[in-house]
């Protein structure tokens, strides 16, 4: 059996992959940082969403509501019309019954 050769390395070359293997660490890093910085604008945005979905819900259900009060004032006015015209024509007519 053949015996194993040992192979000593230069310190050039140790220092070459240690900077090798930093520079490979660091843009590794840097990539995950990235992605990490992505994901926290996402989910910023997806909570901005939801926030701006149930806003335009609230605006609607407040149009409605106006729509909703805007017509009951309507209805409100048009019967005290009605009836201040049936007073008036009710007071007519007792007036007119009296005076005969």
């Amino acid at each position: 059996m053949k015996e194993k050769e040992t192979r000593l390395y230069s310190d050039s070359e140790v220092e070459s992959l240690i900077d090798e293997i930093s520079a490979a660490a660091l843009e590794a890093i840097e990539q995950a940082a990235g992605e990490a910085a992505k994901a926290a604008i996402l989910s910023v945005i997806e909570r901005e969403a939801e926030a701006l979905r149930e806003a335009e819900k609230w605006r609607i259900q407040a149009d409605i509501n106006a729509l909703a009060v805007k017509e009951v004032k309507k209805s409100g006015v048009k019967n005290t019309v009605i009836a201040a015209l049936i007073g008036i024509l009710g007071g007519f007519a007792v007036g007119f019954a009296v005076s005969k």
